[in-house]
């Protein structure tokens, strides 16, 4: 297998989903064995560092990486994106502190780098192969299970106390499915969430047109017009529970999760010969495997 970069550069730009903030990315070709590296043009002496898990800093409802001054918020979606269609260097520059959110999935993303097409490289690619089971099991349940496989595929179970969303499965059983079957899953939060999300600060870019929004425990009129009217929605009907916004799939929030892995996994640095079963999935445990995983691949190595 040999490394792939762009072929042409490509930008996005938008608001973040936490920080409301609006940012330009722009996504470059890169040499042989550059990897995947995140740049802060807006700040003093751009700093520029890999897209490594031992720069993961915080966890809360997306993946920030940080080092000294230079922190980037919600990078999964972007990581994941580019994972998923081969590409393995890669620059990008960004002149704000999140990625852009965009409609909430990693499609903007997968459009983007098919348009500006896929470039081979000469350098054989970096190619983890698992030839035993490495399990990761959490206090909390979560498990990452990779077994010996000839190809990468993804299996995910999900599961929430929840009227709505209970038990969810997602497969890709090929990265050339992700397009097609992955891509498009949307970020998502149930509605009781909202609120001590914006309490820590957060989501202050989120609306329905880049999340997927969970309405499952009854509330007042009046609750669910504070809610909208801080996100700057559309006033919506209390008595009616569900999605509050078309689905893409049956199992969107599972597909989601499944496209939060991949690109959480990515930050081991190279790519994986695998086949990787999730419970429970999540940023927090998702890049403490990641971590460990690049620990046991490179020791010592930043």
């Amino acid at each position: 297998m040999k490394q792939h970069t762009l072929a042409q550069p490509f930008t996005v730009e938008g608001k973040g989903l936490h920080t409301g903030v609006y940012a330009h990315a722009t996504f470059s070709p890169a040499a042989e064995n550059f990897g995947i590296r995140l740049c802060r043009i807006d700040l003093p002496d751009r700093p520029t560092h890999h897209a490594y898990a031992d720069y993961v800093s915080a966890t809360e409802r997306g993946t920030v990486l940080e080092h000294g001054s230079w922190r980037i918020s919600t990078v999964e979606h972007a990581l994941s994106a580019l994972y998923a269609l081969g590409v393995d260097n890669c620059l990008i520059e960004i002149d704000g502190p999140e990625m852009p959110i965009l409609d909430g999935s990693a499609m903007p993303f997968v459009r983007a780098i098919q348009g500006a097409g896929i470039a081979e490289q000469n350098a054989d690619a970096d190619v983890y192969i698992v030839n035993e089971p490495i399990e990761y099991i959490s206090e909390h349940g979560n498990r990452l299970l990779l077994m010996p496989c000839d190809s990468y595929q993804v299996e995910v179970q999900v599961c929430y106390p929840s009227q709505i969303l209970k038990r969810q499965r997602a497969e890709l059983k090929d990265l050339k499915d992700y397009a097609h079957e992955v891509a498009s899953a949307r970020t998502f939060c149930f509605v009781r969430e909202i609120e001590p999300l914006l309490r820590l600060g957060l989501i202050k870019g989120g609306d329905l047109k880049n999340a997927l929004v969970i309405y499952e425990t009854p509330m007042s009129q009046e609750g669910l017009d504070y809610l909208t009217d801080k996100l700057g929605q559309p006033r919506l009907d209390a008595t009616k529970l569900g999605y509050l916004s078309p689905i893409h799939y049956h199992n969107e929030p599972a597909r989601h999760k499944l496209l939060d892995i991949i690109g959480d996994l990515s930050l081991i640095g190279c790519r994986l010969q695998a086949r990787i079963y999730a419970e429970k999935p999540g940023h927090t445990f998702n890049t403490s495997c990641a971590r460990q995983l690049r620990n046991k691949i490179y020791p010592k190595q930043i």
